[in-house]
């Protein structure tokens, strides 16, 4: 087939066009200075903000994710998509902490609050996390993308035969990698800005192109029923099966020959309700990859600012990603738009196995020549921004935190330098990267996993930091200590399995037990297991010095400050949040069935 028409490629090409001008104008504005370089010299305006934060979280595996997932099982997803609040948290909680402290990293103030060591530990682990995870999904985004859209593109080098998902990775590598190494922080937050326009704009496009050929909303939950707008369906377990479900087996005399116990399901909703809350408020208040673009606000004022946009914009993926998937299964049923109906099996009334690929679908058959350019444009702009996002991000970390300690006495010049070749390095391993991520069978289920597994004692030295001066250093260090053990030992544990190196453990087996306990479940066990460790040891040790961690903690925030802080918003930061809480709540009530 052949997706893309001229008209298509004219659109696309004059969307690159843009990104080059873009990244050339701030070229042009650049000054040779870390802080330039890493955080946009600290002069980012609050929309550029939001919609760098924005940008770097939408990639283009999520964003056919979604609508893959709400082809097959409605809103149900849309929970994620509401975390919109976790960015509240990050604009009234966190940003006066990170504006006061004026640091780089997330590490730095780890640094600040407790200790060095606990400064190197993050680094490090945050480092590789955004090496086997984010580079990782949006190699394997940039290939799918590629491959779905383009099957027939194809090279022949040397004898060898290179298909379209090898030609779109290292295409789509490649350019983001160049743009991010010249222009650092300030060519990857301008040009989000640009992506996210281009983003929401192709999807809104193929959300009301879809509505209006199907008929309307009102044809829309008539067609797909109240099970698919059901949002509560993963907090709702059938008997106790999506939570603790019992393994008993009996011999042909009926004697009982086993009986064991293990956790289950995919969504079970004990793991709804705490898990992704505390993966939710590490990845948006945490987490080096989306706080960057507040760190590089002039002051608090603009940075809360740019945090309450971002979590505006975060509402749209449940309408513009989930929504297109619902209407594809809709269009599917009825049979009014010709190649969707392999979407849906008449046999059974549900989705087939095609309904993963929603979104490029509607985009082959529902879309006129030159509007499917721009939808295409937009998965682009997710897949770059994202990829921007984590190449700077490693930057950021690997000079400030690494380099910058060993060479103290480096100058500006040199950490730029050092930060540019820092960049090419992750493109490398991004390069290296893709015939493991295109040959691995459940690799990305695996990664979304890898977040529960590391992220809980992160939430609980940052979160247990501000909230509680008392906790020390000996507490933070040794909590991050356990719980990445802890978590790293799940993830060796479940990595054959994952990858296909290795059928599975002996049932009923330690390891066997380990796989299979639900990755939200051992998430949680993780976070309890890291807070008891961290509050147990603080006070088996000294007290920290009060006078050190000065503005750091709610509880040692001083006076004048907490005044300044006061007067950085009015009225208008709190009508928008309001109105993004009354979004989402007004959301929770309308899909109920």
């Amino acid at each position: 087939m052949s997706t893309l028409q001229t008209l298509d490629w004219i659109v696309i090409g004059a969307y690159f066009t843009l990104l080059l001008g873009v990244a050339w104008w701030v070229v042009k504005k650049q000054k040779d200075n870390a802080a330039d370089y890493f955080l946009a010299g600290r002069n980012l305006s609050w929309w550029i903000i939001g919609a760098s934060i924005f940008a770097s979280n939408i990639g283009s595996e999520h964003i056919v994710g979604l609508a893959g997932s709400g082809a097959k099982d409605g809103v149900a997803l849309a929970h994620y998509e509401f975390h919109a609040w976790c960015l509240l948290v990050l604009a009234w909680v966190f940003v006066p902490f990170y504006a006061r402290s004026l640091v780089f990293t997330m590490p730095e103030f780890l640094e600040r609050r407790f200790s060095t060591a606990s400064r190197y530990i993050l680094s490090i682990v945050s480092i590789i996390t955004f090496i086997v995870t984010k580079i990782a999904v949006g190699i394997f985004a940039g290939g799918v993308v590629f491959s779905t859209l383009l099957p027939e593109m194809q090279i022949t080098i040397g004898g060898l035969l290179i298909d379209s998902f090898w030609i779109g990775s290292i295409l789509v590598i490649t350019l983001t990698g160049l743009y991010t190494v010249i222009g650092g922080m300030r060519a990857v937050a301008y040009n989000d800005a640009v992506q996210v326009v281009v983003l929401i704009v192709g999807s809104a496009m193929l959300t009301f192109y879809g509505l209006n050929v199907l008929g309307g909303w009102g044809e829309l939950r008539a067609i797909c029923g109240s099970e698919m707008f059901n949002l509560w369906k993963p907090l709702t377990p059938h008997g106790v099966e999506s939570t603790w479900a019992p393994v008993i087996q009996f011999n042909s005399a009926g004697h009982l020959v086993k009986q064991a116990w293990y956790f289950n399901g995919e969504f079970p909703w004990l793991g709804m309700a705490i898990c992704a809350p505390v993966i939710g408020l590490w990845y948006w208040c945490t987490d080096q990859y989306i706080v960057q673009r507040a760190l590089g606000a002039p002051n608090e004022q603009v940075a809360r600012r740019g945090s309450i946009f971002a979590a505006v914009l975060k509402l749209f993926p449940v309408y513009l990603f989930i929504i297109p998937g619902l209407i594809c299964f809709a269009l599917a049923k009825s049979g009014k738009v010709p190649g969707l109906e392999i979407v849906y099996d008449a046999t059974t009334g549900k989705a087939t196995s095609h309904a993963q690929a929603a979104f490029p679908l509607m985009i082959q058959y529902l879309l006129p020549t030159g509007l499917r350019g721009i939808v295409v444009a937009g998965l682009l702009s997710a897949l770059m921004g994202s990829l921007a996002g984590v190449f700077n991000a490693c930057s950021t970390l690997f000079t400030v935190d690494i380099y910058e300690k060993v060479r103290p006495k480096a100058s500006q010049s040199e950490l730029v330098r050092v930060g540019r070749l820092a960049t090419v390095v992750m493109v490398l391993i991004a390069m290296l990267w893709i015939p493991v991520v295109k040959g691995a069978p459940g690799l990305y289920n695996y990664l979304q996993s890898v977040q529960g597994y590391l992220a809980p004692p992160i939430f609980v030295v940052f979160f247990f930091g501000v909230f509680w001066k008392r906790l020390n250093a000996h507490g933070c260090l040794w909590a991050m200590i356990i719980g990445f053990i802890v978590g790293l030992f799940r993830m060796l544990v479940d990595t054959p399995v994952s990858l296909g190196l290795q059928k599975g453990y002996t049932e009923g087996s330690f390891l066997w037990i380990v796989n299979n306990i639900n990755f939200q479940y051992f998430s949680i066990l993780i976070t309890i297991i890291s807070a008891v460790v961290m509050i147990v040891v603080s006070y088996m040790t000294e007290a920290p010095d009060y006078s050190k961690i000065s503005n750091l903690t709610f509880g040692t925030t001083t006076d004048i400050h907490r005044s300044e802080s006061q007067a950085s918003w009015n009225w208008r930061e709190v009508a928008s949040s309001v109105f993004v809480l009354l979004v989402i709540i007004g959301g929770y009530l309308y899909f109920v069935g």
